[in-house]
């Protein structure tokens, strides 16, 4: 399950930080993704502040690292790149050769590798079993060599397994999946499309050689989600039973093929709602509705299935 997303400053910290987490890993999550977000300030700059607010401090993540190994899970850390005008990442992209006097691929690269470095650091320092070096910058895909290069100046800080989070019907446009050590992806996929998806993507995974997991797939409570999970804000009512039949279509699809090594579930926040207000809330957290339910049931039975 991904945590605490966006990672706005002074979140991950509070004894009500300390409760989400706690009602998380109640739920039989045994990996959870943390993520959080550094501003650009808009699709064409080239320097990424992550030190600068709204962003989680250095304390704020260690803290966090290490509230979910005392719970006894695993750790994904997941630093990201938004953009502060709204602009989706997968949008921020520059012209494909360098240019004087123009922004460029090579800055934008180099100050994006200062901020995944910095998370690198951390993640050894803290043990963490992964680190996710980006996520659907479906634009900055195609930069191949700058990619190979941020990957060799992670693993010169970081011993653990690196992923990439490609977006949605990506994962067979990466031509440099053999530089990391799983592959991922953002599994927003139609409830209708999951065996169709899943078979496209097959021959990527037996063709790389590489573990592969959904970083991120899951689906709104909400009427007509289940059609356009990736859609926060998709206009419907609350709807919690839409929410666990896509769950259910989910968990039925990928349990069939072995090559999926796990899914990372979107998303559980720092501040979760009471669970009075959960019928009310059509958001992407399971928490207190139907599929929250189904989830601890499913995640506790595989882990007497298989206690490793």
């Amino acid at each position: 399950m991904t945590w605490g997303w966006t990672g706005v400053r002074g979140t991950w910290s509070t004894d009500a930080a300390d409760r989400s987490m706690r009602e998380m890993a109640d739920h039989g999550v045994t990996w959870t993704a943390l993520s959080y977000a550094a501003l650009q300030a808009t699709a064409f700059a080239t320097d990424i502040p992550f030190d600068a607010e709204p962003t989680v401090t250095d304390e704020e993540i260690v803290g966090a690292i290490r509230r979910a190994h005392g719970l006894g899970m695993q750790v994904c850390l997941k630093p990201v790149v938004n953009v502060a005008d709204g602009t989706w990442r997968a949008h921020i992209g520059f012209f494909d050769w360098d240019v004087p006097g123009e922004p460029s691929w090579t800055a934008w690269f180099a100050s994006y590798t200062r901020f995944i470095v910095h998370a690198a650091r951390i993640a050894e320092a803290e043990g963490c079993a992964m680190l996710s070096i980006g996520c659907e910058m479906v634009r900055a895909d195609g930069q191949e060599q700058h990619w190979r290069r941020l990957v060799q100046a992670v693993r010169a800080e970081y011993s653990g397994l690196i992923t990439y989070n490609c977006d949605k019907y990506q994962e067979d446009r990466i031509t440099w999946w053999d530089a990391v050590d799983v592959i991922s992806s953002s599994g927003y996929y139609p409830i209708d499309e999951w065996e169709t998806q899943l078979d496209r993507i097959a021959p990527v995974v037996e063709a790389a050689g590489k573990p592969f997991l959904f970083l991120e797939a899951g689906c709104p409570s909400r009427t007509g989600s289940p059609q356009r999970p990736n859609d926060w804000s998709l206009p419907g009512e609350p709807d919690g039973q839409e929410q666990l039949r896509y769950y259910r279509a989910m968990f039925d699809a990928i349990s069939r093929r072995e090559w999926v090594s796990g899914v990372v579930l979107w998303d559980w926040p720092a501040h979760l709602y009471d669970a009075s207000e959960a019928r009310t809330n059509d958001d992407y957290c399971p928490y207190g509705k139907p599929a929250g339910d189904y989830l601890r049931e499913t995640y506790r039975a595989l882990q007497r299935k298989d206690p490793a």
